[in-house]
């Protein structure tokens, strides 16, 4: 289980300048795989610090440290990148970190002195999706996002019974798993128009986002071993944004009796950057109380360890910025708040109950939260709950308004950490603009 070291110590700085007041402090040290900008050589890991990457791939070459951190280092830059340190264990994880907060502290007198090519401008980087993503699992797990995908998608349906018994979710495609930045092709589908009574293959009418994070894991299982909770966070090694492009209307007409596929699967952006689970130590959070009348988690999906500090206090956000905003040099509009600490069911409980039935995870596996929503004003973590469905266009720009997404769209997503007494961490950002099908 993750604690609180060193690392986390709000009086810690960074002799790189551009770290105090960022998103990448030194208590973050979140990682990437990346390259110079135009560059077709290899890709190299690296982690965030202010403005700046620091290329442990450079770094290794001069061998800075001993014992556990350097093999840890040596597995984060060899031929598997940060799949090979996933691979490693917490103890080596931690070491890692360790060494790097204890390199670019202001309290190490050498810092400054680092050779300038170890120091990338972020700004002059071409960034990956940050590791070789392996199978991928989405999650249904926000109450009010349930309930409200419930009332505008399936009334006929009712509440799914099975909801506020176990973590829902479905198998995803990691093909399509693209890093933030990559334009998003608008997708055709067999979809059902209103008051029709045959399908049309047509480009999606209903394109939609869903704010959601990338639970990246480390170490797996053994098949036919389940995961037991308590265990459960040691096996996740970090956290991205994720975006879940869905097409509403395709995804409601396929939707029965299995589940979606093309509505989902054409597209899923992730962040470049994990910030890893001993950087959220200090936001770790106890699960939210359930309401009297909800039934109590069965035992395997149940425990101290995840009742006391099993949410964590993410706050992620969504911004829209219209082609006609872009052009006008507009900043993005945001469009809902929400916090994963609302969430009903914890990474922990996923986790373990993805593998009770002895399923195997690998490192480089990603288990999304699903769609993240708040039951407050503008606490929404897709449009679908945002303009209800299309029915109530949210105004964006000069005039415009939007039910779902358009072409030429450019949607982002940002998360951080906050908790009194603590510094402050970022996840970086998701972003996707939509291009015509």
């Amino acid at each position: 289980m993750t604690g609180l070291d060193d690392t986390h110590d709000p009086a810690l700085t960074s002799w790189v300048a551009s770290a105090r007041g960022s998103a990448f402090p030194i208590q973050n040290l979140p990682y990437c795989r990346w390259r110079p900008t135009g560059s077709d050589g290899a890709w190299r890991t690296g982690v965030g610090i202010g403005d700046r990457i620091l290329d442990l791939s450079g770094l290794a070459e001069r061998a800075p440290f001993d014992g556990v951190a350097a093999i840890a280092l040596t597995a984060a830059v060899g031929p598997e990148g940060l799949n090979g340190l996933m691979a490693r264990s917490p103890v080596e994880w931690r070491a890692l970190r360790a060494a790097l907060s204890r390199l670019l502290s202001s309290a190490n007198a050498t810092g400054p002195a680092m050779p300038g090519d170890l120091l990338f401008p972020q700004g002059e980087a071409a960034f990956d999706v940050p590791a070789r993503v392996g199978d991928f699992t989405d999650f249904y797990a926000s109450l009010p996002h349930a309930m409200i995908g419930s009332r505008l998608n399936r009334p006929e349906d009712g509440f799914a019974a099975a909801f506020k018994w176990m973590p829902l979710g479905y198998h995803g495609r990691s093909s399509s798993i693209v890093v933030s930045g990559t334009p998003v092709r608008r997708p055709r589908g067999q979809w059902l128009p209103p008051g029709e009574e045959r399908p049309v293959f047509a480009p999606t009418e209903a394109l939609d986002f869903e704010a959601e994070l990338a639970f990246w894991i480390g170490g797996g299982n053994a098949l036919g071993e389940p995961i037991p909770i308590e265990q459960a966070q040691d096996h996740v090694f970090g956290c991205s944004i994720l975006n879940d492009w869905s097409a509403r209307d395709i995804q409601r007409w396929e939707m029965k009796p299995v589940g979606p596929l093309l509505g989902k699967d054409f597209a899923t952006t992730v962040s470049p950057w994990i910030v890893t689970m001993e950087a959220m130590a200090p936001f770790l959070a106890p699960r939210p109380e359930r309401a009297p009348e909800d039934p109590r988690p069965l035992p395997h999906l149940d425990g101290p360890t995840d009742r006391a500090r099993g949410a964590i206090d993410i706050v992620i956000e969504s911004a829209l910025r219209t082609g006609a905003m872009r052009a006008a040099g507009a900043a993005p509009q945001r469009l809902g708040r929400s916090l994963y600490r609302d969430h009903y069911w914890t990474i922990g409980q996923m986790i373990a109950h993805h593998t009770s039935n002895g399923l195997n995870l690998r490192p480089g596996d990603i288990l999304s939260s699903g769609t993240i929503s708040s039951a407050v004003p503008q606490g929404g973590g897709c449009l679908i709950e945002l303009s209800e469905r299309g029915a109530k266009p949210i105004p964006v720009g000069d005039g415009e308004a939007r039910g779902f997404l358009l072409d030429g769209d450019e949607l982002t997503l940002t998360a951080a950490c906050h908790r009194e007494g603590f510094v402050s961490i970022g996840f970086g950002a998701a972003v996707g603009t939509i291009i015509p099908s």
